[in-house]
């Protein structure tokens, strides 16, 4: 990857917020070596039958080249001529694999394609100048104007992945009238992120956003001290990864190794490249774009990274799209909820693949060669059948339905299955 700079590499506050850093990490890591026999016990319980274990997306793979010439990995499942394509973009810190129980359970549904994003996992480095959300969703374009020319596009994406969604319909919103003709954006935030609290006390969330950026350039510049605390696979690594990527779920072991493989592999320099532009994200206005698109928003309640209100930010600017809040599901809900992510994928192919009602002229007025304004030609998202408590009603816009909030409380991710150690 080409060389990284930054202004303030080396000086006062740079050496400040790395010496922050390293007592933090010294914290986390005192208290974790003190559960250290709690988390083999956890590493050691029942896990996934050896046929069930995650593993690579295994289809054909073709390259994209990005407009400044980085190399894309892409992997592609399905028959070519299928009636719909959908194009799942991956979030931070993992690659394409990570929608491996999707690909696995919607099959059915047609042609699949997904990507590594830039600098991640099997696609090339990248410059930082270039680590944006603007420099992704140009990326994704590439991917759909060369592997996706024709025909309709389901786009489904996870974290930095829903973003760049979003950055696509603020770039190319010509996409989003005829080709784009659904949405899923799990554990997706349209900006604000640098308010974050991380599950932290409010005492110290302060501290925490002044030291961040600073704490971004030293992890450019210095990456070799974290990348030795965070050792793959070692128990403060596979710890971090659960509490972090996930919920309350009682997880299979070999789930959460797969995450933390994934997060582990991604250097620390390309780690604080992205952290600026995740920082600085604001989308919100974009998100109009899919309005009339059939669109679900997927979140777990106890997201740290992307928390719950940001996805009911996005569902106040989307009224007719669908927010499904997982109780005590994380970040990571393609991994940890994977039922309920596919059976909303399922639906959205449903509906944006369901025959299109004509329009019909008002009543009584004259006849002018446009439909009516609340006939969208689009049907409304139906309601999932889940149980839990309807979201709110209509705030008296015309034309829209009011959108569907499902509150669930799922099987608890993928079922772990007794197996002797090893299996």
């Amino acid at each position: 990857m080409a060389k990284t700079v930054g202004a303030i590499a080396g000086s006062r506050t740079a050496r400040a917020t790395g010496s922050l850093g390293v007592v933090g990490a010294a914290a986390v890591a005192a208290g974790l070596v003190a559960e250290r026999r709690m988390i083999r016990r956890r590493r050691e319980t029942a896990d996934l039958a050896s046929d069930a274990r995650m593993g690579p997306i295994g289809g054909w793979v073709t390259t994209v080249i990005a407009g400044d010439g980085v190399p894309l990995y892409i992997e592609e499942t399905g028959p070519s001529d299928a009636p719909v394509t959908l194009v799942f973009v991956h979030g931070f810190c993992v690659t394409a694999d990570s929608w491996i129980l999707q690909q696995r359970a919607l099959t059915d549904l047609g042609r699949m394609v997904f990507y590594d994003q830039r600098a991640h996992g099997r696609s090339g480095p990248s410059e930082v100048k270039n680590c944006t959300i603007d420099a992704l969703a140009d990326d994704l374009f590439r991917v759909i104007t060369e592997r996706v020319p024709r025909g309709p596009i389901i786009l489904v994406g996870h974290s930095m992945g829903g973003m760049t969604v979003l950055g696509l319909a603020d770039t190319h919103p010509e996409l989003f009238d005829d080709r784009i003709v659904g949405v899923a954006l799990l554990a997706t935030s349209a900006g604000e992120l640098a308010r974050l609290t991380f599950g932290l006390p409010a005492s110290v969330t302060g501290v925490v956003r002044r030291v961040l950026p600073g704490f971004a350039v030293g992890m450019r510049h210095a990456p070799s001290l974290l990348e030795r605390a965070r050792r793959r696979g070692s128990d403060l690594s596979w710890e971090l990864t659960r509490r972090i990527g996930f919920g309350s779920t009682e997880l299979p072991p070999s789930v959460v190794s797969f995450l933390e493989t994934m997060v582990a592999d991604t250097p620390i320099p390309v780690i604080a490249a992205f952290l600026p532009t995740l920082l600085d994200h604001d989308r919100l206005a974009a998100a109009e774009r899919l309005a009339e698109i059939p669109t679900v928003l997927i979140v777990g309640d106890v997201d740290l990274m992307t928390p719950l209100a940001h996805s009911r930010t996005l569902a106040e600017a989307l009224p007719r799209a669908e927010l499904i809040v997982e109780e005590g599901a994380g970040h990571a809900i393609m991994l940890e909820r994977p039922d309920v992510v596919n059976a909303a994928i399922r639906e959205i192919a449903r509906q944006a693949t369901a025959p299109r009602a004509m329009p019909r002229p008002r009543s009584g007025s004259a006849q002018t060669g446009r439909s009516a304004p609340a006939q969208t030609g689009r049907s409304a998202p139906a309601q999932t059948g889940r149980s839990g408590r309807t979201g709110r009603s209509g705030s008296g816009r015309t034309g829209r339905s009011a959108r569907s909030e499902t509150f669930s409380v799922s099987p608890r991710g993928p079922r772990s299955e007794a197996t002797t150690e090893g299996a």
